[in-house]
């Protein structure tokens, strides 16, 4: 697929995916002003405004004085200032700060690591991960008899549950498609599976809508499901009272019990008493089921219900929290663009969001500053790559797997009677043929770019030097190593292949590594990816020059992608005033910079991720292997910059899982005390929330227009009011997100200032917060 084809299909893609994800509340159009409107209409048709503090005719290459220079250097190498960071930098020296954020290992980043002690899934190994919290194939691998089941008592619980889960959805589907006896009976040759034991109590009475009928209690017989003597003689209406009354104080008094019995209760119940259980609890319980828990404890009781969720959750979630907390910015932002470069999209199959995890942590991150080769080697490796790009599915026509397939099909059609007609041969695995998708995409994508200079028969001979990387299938017995990365040389096609004019002789798997060491050293590749960091860092058209100069050090270094960045760092068009301020934001940056710029807490990481999937950029979402665009054309119209500001009121407002504190920042700026600070009137507000959220004062247009609004919706007499925004409840969140992660109960206070969070909410959805 072309870069233009795949970009249009992405944006198709990416509008039916707003299209069918819940909508953030919003806030309503009447109670926008004419004027901020019209600066929003501004900013999609002239995206690149003069900011308020270089009014003058722009010098191209003239020197940024030390602010603009320190913030410069942050909107471009972080997710954007933090209050404080501009001063900070300015103070330490930018080139110092530079140097430090190029060499992450000497950066100290301990805080974030004990946020992340939170999700101890994320820090288990591939293997650990998949079988701990298995998805929907191992457990039907367990419950069909091709697994065994793992010893830990917590680990058998999951199994257990879900195994019974997966059991009613398979009765209930053949109960479906049973065909009924004229009579209403089902015919005596149809087969229903028997449910389990546990299954059996819950056929037992009458339940009502929003309450279980199992016993709740820990066994497999409880009160709620033993018929009284004069039971005949009571109404139904009396007996679901009571089964509901009796589910409720069951459900009371194990929330009631200390952490440590109340996690035992849970996991001594029969598998289908806990699903009873969990489907009675209410929103509130949930949480309250999770209070004091450990972070493996919370994990089990949640992987339990859904492990994808779980996992999936916790994957997102911990990229979130990254990206806004790590003192190792730059770093941070190079995952970000290799991950975007090497895009796997989250939904592939049903074991992408386990092979994540992993490659982001083992493949992306360790190597975002390395050798290049070295990153293309890992991600050539990774079980997310070879199984989003199908290389797991490639077999070499020549080879013995291959020629296994073959006879067997020519056995079938040499079989078929005289007279009939032929039907489709059956083959006995999936696929087993050539797959070029993983070969088209490493030359086109990932290396020497859509104009690199090979063909259509580079493709197939690299497609055939692929063949046998692929992945050991969790779901099935292992007899070639663990689960992750297996080269099958039974797979791999036979002899020498010819790729971009070099001979690659047959040596198995080192076929490949010389073809990606080949690649990785290529000038096309060099000037290929040192273009997409130039749009990513510096313009959306950077000059010759400028990539000439960096693809120079690339073939230089061997690819070294820190001496990259340190020749675009120091060129003076990354510090010219055409560049200061000239980059829009992309979804995912413009969310991450305006939590960072407003100093808040993150509680609830699931409904920030909503609002990136409310824009049309959520991690790991592009289904395309393009990836996000770095231009700024691909995200400036009208209708996403109203969604922006619309995201950006939510989280001053503490409206979208972040706590934010406006009139403590103000106090801090103002060197004043919080009540001083709330007495003041919106043009000092907004003034000092502009030094603290733009690092300098908004355009004209923008304060005037802030002001406008401000006045417009508090009225000549009453007191000022917050627009009346609905916040994000946890039930509305798409369920791929709602991980309820171990902070979710955690309440946010509402701003002491609505006036000050208001005013903080129209300046970061300003177009002045929109330019980095």
């Amino acid at each position: 697929m072309r870069l233009n084809e795949a970009s249009t299909e992405r944006r198709h893609k990416r509008s039916a995916a707003k299209a069918q994800t819940l909508p953030l509340p919003r806030l309503p159009i009447r109670l926008l002003s004419s004027a901020l409107i019209w600066l929003l209409v501004c900013t999609t048709t002239q995206p690149v405004l003069a900011h308020a503090r270089h009014t003058s005719q722009s010098i191209t290459g003239s020197k940024l004085p030390p602010h603009e220079r320190a913030l410069q250097a942050l909107n471009r190498l972080t997710f954007g200032p933090r209050p404080g960071d501009v001063e900070r930098v300015e103070a330490m020296g930018v080139d110092r700060w530079i140097d430090q954020q190029l060499n992450p290992e000497t950066i100290d980043d301990s805080m974030l690591e004990a946020r992340l002690d939170s999700y101890p899934a994320m820090r288990l190994s591939e293997q650990a991960l998949l079988t701990n919290y298995p998805p929907e194939p191992l457990v039907r691998a367990v419950a069909d008899g091709k697994m065994t089941m793992p010893e830990n008592p917590e680990t058998r619980a999951i199994y257990n549950s879900r195994i019974t889960m997966y059991q009613q959805k398979l009765a209930e589907k053949q109960s479906a498609t049973a065909t009924p006896s004229p009579n209403g009976s089902i015919p005596p040759n149809s087969t229903i599976p028997s449910p389990t034991p546990a299954s059996a109590n819950m056929s037992t009475g009458t339940a009502p809508a929003n309450r279980g009928n199992a016993s709740l209690d820990g066994t497999s017989e409880g009160k709620a499901t033993e018929a009284a003597p004069d039971d005949a003689a009571r109404s139904p209406s009396i007996k679901v009272r009571e089964q509901h009354l009796y589910a409720d104080l069951a459900a009371t008094s194990i929330l009631n019990l200390p952490p440590a019995a109340r996690m035992a209760k849970i996991l001594a119940m029969p598998p289908a008493d806990f699903i009873a259980f969990q489907k009675n609890l209410t929103p509130n319980e949930k949480r309250t089921l999770l209070v004091d828990l450990t972070p493996q404890q919370k994990e089990v009781l949640l992987a339990m219900r859904n492990p994808e969720q779980l996992v999936a959750g916790e994957l997102l979630a911990d990229r979130f929290l990254r990206d806004v907390y790590s003192n190792r910015q730059l770093e941070a932002v190079m995952t970000d663009f290799w991950l975007n470069h090497f895009n796997v999209y989250l939904h592939k199959q049903p074991y992408t969001p386990w092979y994540l995890v992993e490659y982001e942590r083992s493949s992306i991150r360790p190597h975002a500053l390395g050798k290049f080769e070295d990153l293309l080697v890992a991600t050539a490796e990774s079980p997310a790559m070879l199984t989003y790009l199908d290389n797991q599915q490639s077999v070499g026509p020549h080879s013995d797997a291959g020629l296994r397939s073959q006879e067997h099909q020519n056995q079938i059609s040499q079989n078929q009677p005289a007279g009939t007609s032929v039907a489709q041969p059956p083959k006995p695995k999936a696929d087993l043929g050539l797959n070029e998708n993983y070969a088209r995409e490493l030359m086109e994508l990932h290396t020497l770019g859509v104009d690199g200079g090979y063909t259509q028969q580079d493709v197939t001979q690299v497609a055939e030097v692929f063949t046998g990387w692929g992945v050991n299938q969790p779901s099935a017995p292992q007899k070639s190593g663990p689960i992750g990365f297996n080269f099958n040389p039974k797979r791999h096609e036979p002899g020498p292949k010819t790729v971009l004019g070099k001979t690659i002789n047959g040596s198995g798997q080192d076929e490949g590594l010389q073809v990606l060491h080949m690649l990785a050293t290529n000038p096309r590749t060099a000037r290929h990816i040192s273009q997409q960091l130039a749009v990513r860092f510096v313009s959306d058209n950077p000059s010759p020059a400028l990539v000439n100069s960096m693809a120079a050090t690339w073939m230089k270094t061997g690819g070294d992608i820190r001496e990259v960045l340190r020749t675009m760092f120091a060129s003076p068009e990354f510090w010219s005033r055409e560049a200061y301020r000239a980059k829009i934001k992309t979804p995912e940056e413009f969310v991450l910079s305006a939590v960072r710029a407003t100093g808040g807490e993150v509680v609830r990481p699931a409904q920030e991720l909503q609002a990136l999937e409310q824009l049309g950029m959520p991690f790991y979402g592009c289904q395309t292997p393009n990836g996000y665009s770095w231009a700024s054309s691909a995200w400036v119209n009208t209708g996403d910059l109203l969604d922006r500001i619309n995201i950006a009121i939510n989280i001053a407002n503490n409206r979208l899982g972040v706590a934010t504190d406006m009139d403590s920042l103000i106090a801090n700026l103002s060197r004043q005390s919080s009540t001083v600070a709330l007495q003041t009137n919106p043009q000092q507000k907004e003034g000092w929330l502009a030094d603290i959220l733009l690092n300098g004062p908004a355009t004209s247009q923008t304060q005037a227009a802030i002001l406008k609004q401000i006045s417009e919706s508090s009225g000549a007499s009453a007191p000022f009011q917050a627009a009346s925004i609905k916040p994000v409840a946890p039930g509305d969140i798409p369920r791929r997100y709602r991980s309820e992660l171990p902070d979710s109960s955690q309440p946010i206070p509402s701003p002491t200032d609505p006036e000050a969070s208001t005013i903080a909410g129209l300046l970061l959805g300003s177009p002045d917060f929109q330019r980095k």
